[in-house]
């Protein structure tokens, strides 16, 4: 009897984690997704998502300096296609809040690593991590293609 208690038990509590995966997306994009240039030239013009997906977001931006992100489960890779930016990575948050149930922002951060992106470079941010886009240097704007 306990056995079968046990394996009961076991069983539902595989059900809850798959479905609380999949819920989120699971991290594994839903569909293969085909965008051609046109539309990702377009999207790129002007910002926004180029793939939307539960599992897979794919944003074009023009980014000015913003507040100090943090995700407890998003991993980011950003692109820089057009401009330069620069970006914090690391270091301690001030006065952060939660604005989301899985992100805070800050206005500031102290410490952390600076790293200066120019057209083609790329820098990957794992959750957990507290970042900081401080824009672009460029006065036409940089653009930034990133997988969240």
């Amino acid at each position: 009897m306990k056995f079968l208690l046990k394996l009961a038990t076991l069983l539902t509590l595989a059900v809850l984690l798959t479905t609380a995966a999949n819920s989120l997306g699971g991290g594994v994009p839903a569909a293969v997704h085909y965008i051609d240039h046109d539309k990702v030239s377009a999207v790129m013009a002007k910002g926004g998502p180029i793939v939307s997906d539960p599992g897979l977001i794919v944003l074009a931006n023009r980014r000015e300096a913003g507040p100090v992100e943090y995700h407890d489960r998003t991993n980011h890779v950003f692109i820089l296609v057009e401009g330069e930016a620069t970006f914090i990575t690391g270091g301690t948050m001030v006065d952060a809040k939660r604005t989301a149930p899985d992100q805070m922002r800050a206005a500031g951060i102290e410490g952390g690593v600076t790293h200066h992106l120019t057209k083609g470079d790329v820098i990957t941010i794992p959750a957990k991590t507290p970042a900081l886009g401080q824009g672009c240097s460029d006065e036409n704007g940089c653009i930034l293609c990133g997988k969240y």
